[in-house]
């Protein structure tokens, strides 16, 4: 009504739920009074069992939002870090945060407190729709049961073996095929280095492989590129920080939850229709393997088609897009630094020649495997890790953390940690070469996190970057379009993926 103001308050604390017309003062005063007392709730408690970290002052209601870049919050919380030190508090909105940041911290508690930072903090944005399936956005004995198929699964079909590393090779010459296409004019990678490094987990989820211009492929591709952007951005971020109010008036929730549905039906139909043709002795894939898991589990406590289906869903999207963005910023930065690509095609040309690239031959090239690892690094995709959560109570330096506490394992503050790269912002091979140019590993080299949550499929990702990168470098010079000025600043999303551009694949053979 017009001259009345009125306002909706839910209260998490009890079950209030009401509207209050603001033009009575009585009821301004109450308002104002509740405000306060709901802010002294959620942040001026002090526990006396539990000592957390420093942190910036929190606002009521928003907490410490209003100081973060809500497009690369990552930056700011490294930037928090010189004042607050390696393990710091930060809220956003509702929620109290524990931020650990530089190599010591993250080691510290991903791989010496391993068991106790294994929990994953699902977000409000992801609750509804991976209900708690699949590996990634799983807890408890659900993850631990999917975590052991998986890591056994992608052994026995491929992973780190000579099957996978020739299905590799064969998939290199397809995306060779289709950079010569283009003669040497400006065209944008995305859509295919993403196709050619999904056909490489679709091999191994579902024995099959798609052409770059299938329309279901591109449509899953573009299901999964959307989702990353959207799950990255300001929306979401607000989103998860007050769900209750944003679920109301976002359609973020809306979009991402469609697009999963359409990945969801596709992947039912696929395991629905091997089911048909099961053979327990001739299981040629992941999903085979499950429902075969699925038969001897009667009770269907682990293996059922809701974990199936997320299962599925998880290693699609982290086996395509972790690896084709990697790919995409060593491309991008060859084309940005051409001396150390001419380097690299030297190696090439002195260790392998003009023969398909081998994993055996990585050992023989330490420039080149500097350079992947290097590009790993700078390129910082994945910056704030995904969330993890404290699985019971735990000391940790100094601090007692509960049990469910929301943890931040900063990975950009890990890969360009000063104290381990004498250049942590430039694109610097020699990071990982000795004096003799010989290749140097590197502990804080931790592009795959590290622990119990770390990236089950390392190794198959390993083998990728490798054999694409050389033999693409093998058959081009990259080049940026005339006029055209290569921008390093990373895009915004869950992973940091470059900015949109075009490149030019000179043939050289």
């Amino acid at each position: 009504m017009r001259g009345e103001t009125c306002v909706d308050l839910k209260v998490q604390a009890g079950t209030f739920t009401g509207t209050m017309n603001l033009s009575d003062p009585t009821m301004l005063v109450l308002s104002v009074i509740l405000c306060f007392f709901v802010a002294l709730f959620f942040y001026g408690r002090k526990s006396s069992k539990y000592n957390l970290p420093p942190g910036p002052r929190p606002l009521p209601i928003i907490g410490n939002l209003h100081i973060l870049d809500l497009k690369k919050p990552y930056q700011t919380l490294h930037q928090l870090s010189k004042k607050y030190g390696p393990v710091y508090r930060i809220h956003l909105g509702e929620e109290q945060v524990v931020v650990l940041c530089g190599y010591e911290a993250v080691k510290d508690a991903l791989v010496n407190h391993a068991e106790e930072f294994s929990g994953r903090r699902i977000l409000p944005l992801l609750k509804t729709i991976t209900k708690g399936y699949g590996v990634i956005f799983a807890n408890d004995d659900n993850w631990k049961v999917m975590r052991r198929f998986t890591l056994s699964a992608l052994r026995d079909f491929g992973m780190g073996k000579e099957t996978i590393e020739n299905k590799i090779a064969e998939e290199s010459d397809f995306l060779v095929q289709k950079f010569r296409s283009y003669n040497g004019e400006p065209f944008d990678n995305l859509m295919m280095i993403n196709a050619a490094t999904a056909n490489i987990i679709v091999s191994i989820l579902l024995s099959h492989r798609f052409a770059y211009e299938d329309p279901t492929l591109v449509k899953l591709l573009k299901i999964v590129n959307e989702n990353i952007h959207l799950l990255g951005s300001p929306a979401a971020m607000l989103y998860n920080a007050f769900p209750s109010v944003m679920r109301w008036c976002s359609r973020i929730q809306k979009t991402i939850s469609g697009n999963v549905t359409e990945l969801h039906a596709f992947i039912q139909e696929t395991f629905t229709n091997q089911r048909k043709e099961l053979d327990v002795n001739d299981q040629r894939n992941i999903i085979d393997s499950f429902l075969v898991k699925q038969q001897e589990e009667k009770s269907q406590l682990y293996f059922n088609n809701e974990n199936l289906t997320e299962l599925v869903t998880d290693l699609f999207a982290a086996g395509m897009e972790t690896t084709a963005t990697t790919l995409r910023w060593g491309l991008l930065l060859m084309m940005k630094y051409p001396d150390i690509q001419r380097k690299v095609q030297s190696e090439i040309e002195k260790v392998i020649g003009s023969v398909e690239p081998q994993v055996i031959h990585r050992k023989q090239m330490p420039y080149t495997d500097a350079v992947i690892h290097e590009f790993q690094r700078f390129g910082n995709i994945s910056p704030a890790s995904l969330p993890h959560a404290t699985t019971q109570d735990v000391n940790f330096r100094g601090y007692l953390l509960p049990k469910g506490t929301y943890v931040i394992p900063l990975l950009t503050s890990v890969l360009f940690d000063k104290d381990h790269f004498v250049k942590p912002d430039e694109f610097y091979p020699e990071h990982f070469l000795d004096s003799h140019g010989n290749f140097v590993r590197k502990e804080a080299f931790m592009p795959f996190s590290a622990g119990k949550r770390s990236c089950a499929g390392e190794k198959l990702a390993t083998m990728e970057l490798f054999i694409y990168f050389t033999r693409l470098l093998q058959n081009f010079t990259f080049q940026a379009p005339p006029g055209a000025t290569l921008d390093l600043t990373p895009a915004v999303g869950l992973t940091s993926g470059p900015l949109p551009h075009k490149m030019c694949a000179i043939p050289r053979v």
